[in-house]
């Protein structure tokens, strides 16, 4: 191969075939084959089975549970690839592990999202590739160039072409999300905001103590949008809250679903009429309702790795919102 060409090669973790696969798809390339196992004691080996030499080397990894291994074994591709000659090494996890840890509450605490970028610059990653992050800030914990993507366009399109006739109010989950509200009340066609008052006990982590609704959704079709639903106990009081102030139909939209313990259940029976995801995680058979419609963003990923590998614009798949 002369030495100006360049090669685009994909990698994949095993924690979601299915979203690799079909990025590979879209990108019109081949997951590159590799020989990947646990020891008896849990340890990962991984190995490439082609040569990675002076390649575009991107690795698809989501986050899900066991969190910490597929997080290692990804470190541990990039390790693989480092020492393997590639040129250079984008990770691409959908979800971004640790994301709510970016901030110490109180003293004597972590900010655990801040160790994940370091874990990987350290593993030899050169760029990071991630979809709707808990906070944007996160962003500048990488010595490097990081690709945020967002799912706003996919999820907002989607509940356009269903609900666009109803009288909407987006409604953001804490006064700390009225930003992405804003944004898409105006994707939506200019429609009112509300926003949930929401009141925490930090030692109580996943546990709403009291909340009320601030803004007007009597009568209107309520659409809650959120970055992730990991245990939906807050999400199922919050649309049971609008639901009690005399909101029509509530949906939710969000990126991440993480649904941990009960929270199909919890979903199920809160009363939303649709809960919206993207599948940035993997949802299994066990974890979907009839209520819940997965939203694919491989489409999304595909193209801004194409445009990473092109030496393109990012930002332009957002039409400059980015």
């Amino acid at each position: 191969m002369p030495a100006d060409t360049k090669n685009l090669m994909l990698f994949a973790g095993r924690s979601h075939p299915e979203l690799a696969e079909e990025v590979a798809k879209h990108l019109d390339v081949a997951l590159t084959p590799q020989s990947v196992y646990d020891f008896a004691n849990g340890e990962i080996f991984v190995r490439f089975e082609e040569s990675v030499r002076g390649s575009d080397a991107f690795v698809i990894q989501s986050h899900c549970a066991p969190i910490n291994k597929w997080l290692v074994e990804q470190l541990i591709m990039v390790d693989t690839l480092k020492r393997a000659s590639a040129k250079r090494i984008t990770v691409i996890m959908p979800f971004y592990a640790y994301s709510r840890q970016d901030k110490k509450h109180r003293g004597r605490e972590p900010i655990s999202a801040r160790l994940i970028a370091d874990l990987f610059k350290t593993a030899g990653a050169n760029r990071i590739m991630t979809v709707d992050l808990h906070t944007a800030q996160i962003q500048g914990f990488f010595d490097g160039p990081v690709d945020h993507l967002f799912a706003q366009h996919l999820l907002a399109e989607y509940v356009n072409d269903k609900y666009g006739d109803a009288d909407i109010t987006v409604v953001s989950p804490d006064s700390g999300r009225t930003k992405l509200a804003e944004k898409w009340a105006d994707h939506l066609g200019g429609r009112p905001i509300a926003f949930i008052h929401k009141t925490r006990d930090p030692l109580r982590p996943n546990e709403v103590v009291a909340n009320r609704v601030v803004g007007e959704v009597k009568g209107r079709t309520c659409v809650v949008i959120d970055d992730m639903v990991d245990t939906g106990s807050t999400i199922a009081k919050a649309v049971r809250q609008m639901l009690d102030e005399g909101a029509v139909d509530v949906i939710i939209a969000a990126t991440h679903g993480v649904l941990s313990n009960q929270a199909t259940d919890l979903l199920a029976d809160s009363g939303a009429r649709e809960v919206i995801v993207t599948n940035t995680l993997p949802i299994p058979a066990e974890k979907r309702f009839p209520k819940l419609t997965v939203l694919s963003i491989a489409p999304l990923l595909a193209k801004a790795i194409h445009e990473v590998f092109e030496d393109g614009s990012v930002t332009s798949l957002f039409d400059g919102d980015a």
